[in-house]
């Protein structure tokens, strides 16, 4: 009897943990400082952006697309960076990747929940273009 009173308290105990679980919050948004911004004369309607980006413990990026250059140079830390239809890639100091105008970047995160990371990216965009596009 005893067992059967407490398999018939399991369901209830389980929706009670599973109710009080918090919500599975969105991760730290990285910090964008934009450095420098250069129009490009020999190549009209051009410019290059230079940022930097700094991820928090557990940082990442929502999917977005650049509609430009991107040529990454990690300074600190660690990076997961990927594209789709690419692999994806861990990179620390030191260590560059590269993704096109068409490319949707599909990962972009701090490779650390406890540390965090650091990188340079310099941009060859069409002039006044956004840094960045949401997408899917």
């Amino acid at each position: 009897m005893k067992i059967i009173r407490t398999l018939g308290l399991a369901p209830l105990l389980l929706s009670v943990l599973l109710v009080a679980q918090p919500a599975m919050a969105a991760p730290p948004e990285p910090k964008v400082t934009l450095l420098s911004t250069e129009a490009l004369p020999e190549y009209p309607g051009k410019e290059v952006q230079m940022i930097v980006v700094e991820y928090p413990p557990g940082g990442a990026d929502p999917v977005h697309r650049h509609d430009a250059h991107g040529f990454v140079y990690v300074l600190e830390g660690s990076i997961v960076m990927g594209v789709r239809g690419g692999k994806e890639v861990t990179l620390t100091a030191g260590q560059t990747f590269h993704e096109g105008p068409d490319d949707i970047h599909i990962v972009g995160r701090n490779a650390s929940n406890t540390r965090p990371a650091k990188f340079m990216v310099l941009l060859l965009k069409n002039k006044g273009a956004p840094i960045l596009t949401p997408t899917k």
